[in-house]
């Protein structure tokens, strides 16, 4: 009886020993992946930040469908990742905020790479290389360069790169929420300049052919990329991202959105 009790005893030691062990190694029950990019694939969609009111990039057509290069290129990146997209759209000044936070996954809404902007996010290779513009009511003949901004009033999203280049130039800045509310402070005389990206001013003159606005200077470019919080959390997520893009350049899928949308090839560096 002694010599079965101390046997028994000696199993559920070694049981126990080796429950532990496994305890040691599995991930426990209901715990999420640390990795962003496992949490993404195991949820099976991927939050994107977007504005949805600013064209050609993200904004609603006609029928009220969000649509635009970048809700394009989003819709390709999450096919590429294995998962459906999640649009969340809110403004400019949100964006960049929840993607840091987790809020957000990634961002698609024309994100310029800054060096400051390097130090709090990953990015990925730039997908388009843009052109920034300064704009000014058509009347206006005292705004030439950027450095003439000193002492004026430009109107532009806040914590945008534009308003950042703006306000180093000595500008004060009013801040708006949509590039219509931009230049309608322009043409009222409310903000003597504007910068935006080149492409959006000019899809904007497109469809507004006697706005009382016109360019007076453009910068030498920019590279547009894709941003999420910079941790070891989002190195894999990245990694991924950079595939599906390199992908896209590869199958020209990339250069015909540009087309698309810009009518011009916007994906190599000028």
């Amino acid at each position: 009886m002694k010599h079965r009790i101390t046997v028994l005893f000696c199993l559920l030691l070694t049981l126990g020993l080796l429950l532990a062990g496994c305890g040691q190694t599995a991930q426990p029950e209901g715990e999420a992946p640390a990795d962003l990019l496992s949490r993404i694939q195991a949820r099976g969609s991927i939050v994107v930040a977007t504005e949805g009111d600013w064209s050609p990039w993200t904004y609603h057509d006609d029928a009220d469908q969000l649509t635009g290069f970048d809700v394009e290129l989003a819709q390709r990146i999450a096919e590429g990742l294995g998962v459906t997209v999640e649009f969340a759209e809110t403004d400019w000044d949100a964006i960049l905020a929840g993607v840091e936070g987790g809020r957000f996954d990634i961002a698609c809404n024309g994100v310029d790479w800054t060096e400051a902007r390097a130090e709090k996010f990953r990015f990925s290779t730039p997908y388009l290389y843009m052109r920034e513009v300064l704009v000014v009511r058509g009347d206006n003949e005292d705004i030439h360069s950027i450095e003439d901004l000193a002492g004026r009033t430009t109107s532009n999203s806040p914590n945008s790169t534009y308003a950042e280049i703006a306000e180093a130039a000595g500008a004060e800045l009013l801040y708006v929420n949509t590039l219509n509310e931009t230049i309608m402070m322009l043409e009222q005389g409310r903000a003597d300049a504007t910068i935006n990206a080149k492409v959006s001013i000019e899809d904007y003159l497109r469809e507004h052919p006697d706005a009382n606005i016109k360019i007076v200077y453009e910068s030498e470019g920019t590279k547009v990329c894709i941003p999420v919080r910079a941790d070891a959390e989002t190195e894999s997520l990245m990694t991924a991202i950079d595939g599906v893009l390199q992908s896209l350049r590869e199958d020209g899928t990339l250069r015909e959105l540009s087309l698309k949308y810009f009518g011009a090839d916007l994906t190599r560096e000028a």
